[in-house]
């Protein structure tokens, strides 16, 4: 049964439902005007020592965070309600719980991820779970607009497929209008979708879909949900959602806000190390070449090529004395150095103090010689005194830094790409075809390939950090002689009225704690959010990591994830048919053994929710064509539009394909235009000339107009119109040609036309067998 505003007799359903409502949206202005109160009152606590300053914040950041909550579910509060056999009172559903007078009955308002609203979005006739009817309430602003009831209680018939929860309300949502920006689903998701948002966070849960069905949206509300079931362990070690592209994160950059998450860290492939945007481009083979295992190798090859020994005798001169250095000699330096550590920075001070041994024994041995052949003129005590200065020499302070230089990531993998002679060195039993995919310029900007190998780098070379922890050594000095400066005055400025066994029952501050508790609580004092920390700390290990089109990632990137998330709890989303990159995937098991073992399980996705089945008839026979493993997902609606196809000559190919995308953009809503990489320039300087904003590339932003991407950039994107330029120059310059096309025809969630210069592929007879 539906019901709606546009009858013209006043509807009882919607008055009713309105009043709820009205009085919901009271309860969300109390709740707020309190947390709101409490934010003031928390700004204005007195600051009396270092504990009132973290609990002033603490405060603060908590009520910030409840109002930022509270904020986001303005927008859609109510999504509907069930009546159940066991109570005459109906059970509420929303974005946020809120509280009843009575806090023996049952909330006012579910927050949509309690186990209590879990039938909202499971309960079928086949299993009711206790609900007889389950009604669905859309919103405007405030305003209660349509409510769709499904009673539950009816004999069930066999359906075609899954039954689907809500479906006016689900129809109402695929055919509105696309912004450019994701929103959130929490209004209509199914039962298979609920079913792996509310999973185990245990081990890795690979989520297997295919285009449009929901995967991304699953993807996030389960970050949410697990954020709303974890909160206490989440909030201090963070969940990390990453994306293909800086355009994909901006697109689902509000869906997390929207559900009153907002301690989250997104990044980009090209973001995952803190400081470094790597946003460079490069042929799909070098990354692949990147992307391999066999890295890690490599880059331990190159470090050991940094830690040289010098052939020929090597001679110093100190003070005018001659000093050989033998390699034999040095050897041993290194190798005593390599033995104290394996990392490549955290060795140097082992190799210094190896090396100044050997010089200062040798010099010893020859200042220190009796010329009438008796004992050394210096014993231990003298020679551990010229080690303290043989390092200071600058003959040796060369030596240390030619033989052990100290390293960065930054410079190791830098001087190694641009170096053939050090590729090779590191590169044994490579050939010189791949070997030569890894040179490049030493000026060439990073790329999201490299992320991986400068993060590795850094986990071989470490970080001496022995000066910091000195300055900081000295710096908990001097904050502890202040903080007993401190609790002296306090001490010294007690009351001078009590008797002296009333004194003894007085508590001070120095009873509670000492200097160095005091100078803790006042070093350790950090108000920034779990994300917040995260975005700047490249050892941070996350409590949950969420991965979107994860059948891209090479090996070395899941190496890096892997590393970020040591307890292996990810959500990891992706579509194998889809994969474009060399280095991507094609069998979860084989990308994901490596690193997380037997800790991953499988759930797949099988209804498409966004791409009408006119068009999805025509996905799936490129599909077959490319003879994928996976099926094409069933969609769920029919718009009775079929997509366009034009076969037209070269020199009209430009002209056309900026009059379609008027006539596109004048249909309303957002349009992509889809091209292979070569027609990029030209397609966008035609375009540029008849819009006032077209984007392009991986940053392309769709909610300002008109964008032309290659389908690489466009995976995990949703367009009202697509417009497919050249369908075979995709099937040949793609690196897996029939995954790239596949991924074009599947972003449109109304039209699609596709102009080709000449004959169509055979792949789309579709198109003109049905023109």
């Amino acid at each position: 049964m539906s019901s709606s505003s546009q009858g013209v007799a006043p509807d009882p359903d919607l008055a009713a439902e309105q009043t709820a409502v009205t009085d919901l949206y009271r309860r969300l202005d109390a709740a707020r005007e309190l947390a709101v109160t409490r934010f003031r009152q928390a700004l204005a606590m007195p600051i009396i020592n270092p504990q009132s300053l973290g609990e002033r914040e603490a405060a603060a950041r908590f009520q910030g965070q409840r109002i930022t909550a509270l904020d986001a579910a303005d927008h859609g509060l109510v999504i509907g309600r069930l009546d159940r056999e066991v109570s005459p009172q109906p059970l509420y559903i929303g974005r946020v719980g809120l509280p009843a007078d009575d806090p023996a009955g049952d909330p006012a308002l579910v927050d949509w991820r309690a186990p209590a609203s879990r039938p909202f979005y499971t309960a079928t006739p086949f299993r009711p779970e206790g609900v007889v009817r389950r009604r669905h309430i859309r919103t405007r602003s405030r305003e209660v607009t349509a409510v769709h009831d499904e009673v539950l209680t009816i004999d069930a018939t066999e359906t075609d497929g899954p039954p689907l929860t809500g479906e006016a309300a689900l129809m109402a949502a695929l055919t509105a209008e696309r912004t450019g920006r994701m929103t959130d689903i929490v209004a209509t998701i199914q039962a298979e979708q609920d079913a792996i948002i509310r999973s185990d966070a245990r081990g890795v849960l690979v989520v297997q879909g295919g285009p449009g069905t929901g995967k991304t949206a699953v993807a996030l509300h389960r970050a949410a949900y697990l954020l709303y079931t974890h909160r206490d362990r989440l909030a201090r070690s963070g969940l990390l959602v990453v994306g293909p592209t800086p355009t994909f994160l901006r697109y689902i950059a509000d869906v997390l806000p929207a559900l009153g998450e907002t301690g989250v860290l997104l990044a980009g492939l090209g973001q995952l190390r803190p400081g470094l945007d790597a946003r460079g481009s490069e042929a799909p083979e070098v990354a692949e070449v990147k992307g391999r295992l066999a890295m890690v190798d490599v880059l331990k090859a190159a470090v050991r090529d940094r830690e040289t020994v010098p052939r020929g005798v090597r001679e110093l001169v100190i003070d005018g004395v001659r000093i050989p250095l033998r390699p034999v000699d040095l050897t041993r330096c290194r190798t005593t150095a390599r033995r104290a550590s394996r990392q490549h920075n955290l060795g140097r001070p082992a190799f210094v103090r190896a090396l100044a041994e050997l010089v200062a024994q040798r010099y010893a041995d020859r200042i220190g010689g009796d010329v009438r052949g008796g004992a050394d003129l210096l014993d231990r005590r003298d020679v551990e005194a010229l080690q303290a200065e043989v390092v200071g020499e600058p003959a040796v302070r060369q030596l240390v830094d030619e033989m052990w230089p100290v390293l960065t990531p930054e410079g190791l993998l830098r001087d190694l790409l641009a170096d053939p002679a050090r590729i090779r060195r590191a590169t044994k039993g490579w050939t010189e075809e791949d070997r030569a995919l890894l040179a490049r310029p030493a000026d060439a900007p990073w790329t999201p390939a490299d992320v991986p190998l400068l993060e590795e780098a850094d986990e071989l070379l470490g970080f001496d950090d022995s000066a910091e922890r000195a300055r900081e050594a000295r710096r908990r000095r001097r904050a502890q002689e202040e903080a007993q400066d401190t609790l002296d005055l306090l001490h010294g400025s007690r009351s001078t009225d009590l008797e002296d066994d009333e004194e003894g029952e007085e508590l001070t501050a120095g009873d509670l704690l000492d200097a160095e508790r005091l100078a803790e609580r006042d070093a350790d004092l950090d108000t920034r959010t779990a994300a917040e920390r995260a975005a700047t700390d490249r050892t941070w290990v996350f409590g949950h990591v969420v991965v979107d089109e994860a059948q891209e990632l090479s090996a070395m990137t899941w190496r890096l994830l892997a590393r970020k998330c040591p307890t292996r709890s990810m959500t990891v989303v992706g579509d194998l048919a889809q994969t474009g990159s060399l280095a991507g995937a094609t069998d979860w098991g084989t990308v994901l053994q490596p690193h997380v073992g037997e800790q991953w399980r499988l759930a797949q996705l099988t209804v498409n929710y966004r791409t009408p089945a006119e068009i999805m008839a025509v996905a799936a026979d490129v599909l077959a064509a490319g003879g994928a493993a996976t099926a094409a997902p069933r969609s769920v609606r029919s718009t009775g539009v079929p997509p366009v196809a034009e076969q037209l000559p070269e020199d009209a190919l430009l002209p056309r394909a900026a009059e379609v995308t008027a006539e596109l953009v004048a249909a309303g809503g957002t349009v992509a235009v889809i091209v292979p990489p070569s027609r990029v320039p030209a397609v966008v300087d035609c375009l540029a000339g008849a819009f006032p904003v077209v984007s392009a590339g991986p940053a392309a932003d769709s909610s300002a107009g008109p964008v032309v991407l290659v389908p690489a950039e466009a995976k995990g994107l949703e367009f009202d119109s697509v417009l497919l330029v050249d369908p075979q120059g995709l099937l040949d310059e793609g690196v897996r040609g029939h995954s790239d096309l596949y991924v074009a025809l599947t972003r449109p969630t109304q039209r699609l036309t596709v102009l080709s210069p000449g004959a169509l592929p055979a792949e789309l007879h579709r198109l003109t067998d049905d023109a």
